[in-house]
């Protein structure tokens, strides 16, 4: 039990892909088939930003003390204090997958306007969103 309770996050995952894989097989309506889409996207989205969260991650990884004029006079003198102070890497969390997701938010978002756009124009062809109706007509 203490396993379902501490990975919560990815029975969430599992749970929306589930419904989202259901209605983009099981419905016939081209608007539930894409709002099924739309709840895989989340579900991928919610799982990549789950593995890249870090538990004891202090930040993101931003240098204190940057580049400027204070920062080249200050370098000089704390040369031998940053060389015992290394930044690590596993003390901080890696933006990189947060990164993509907001690209992949971008994709889906646009994905589904396409996909509006086509069901929108079948609608005005076929007078319908059925896909068993409109395949009959097709036929």
């Amino acid at each position: 039990m203490e396993f379902i309770v501490a990975k919560y996050n990815y029975w969430i995952v599992i749970v929306l892909l589930m419904i989202g894989l259901y209605a983009m097989i099981a419905k016939n309506n081209l608007i539930k088939k894409l709002i099924g889409m739309c709840i895989f996207q989340t579900a991928v989205i919610l799982f990549y930003v789950s593995t890249a969260a870090k538990s004891g991650g202090a930040t993101i990884p931003i240098i204190e003390h940057g580049h400027g004029h204070e920062a080249a006079a200050h370098a000089a003198h704390e040369a031998a204090h940053h060389a015992a102070h290394a930044v690590h890497a596993i003390d901080y969390v890696n933006p990189l997958p947060h990164v993509l997701m907001l690209t992949a938010i971008v994709v889906a978002v646009s994905t589904t306007g396409v996909a509006l756009a086509l069901i929108m124009s079948i609608y005005k062809r076929y007078g319908t969103v059925e896909e068993d109706e409109i395949l009959e007509q097709i036929k």
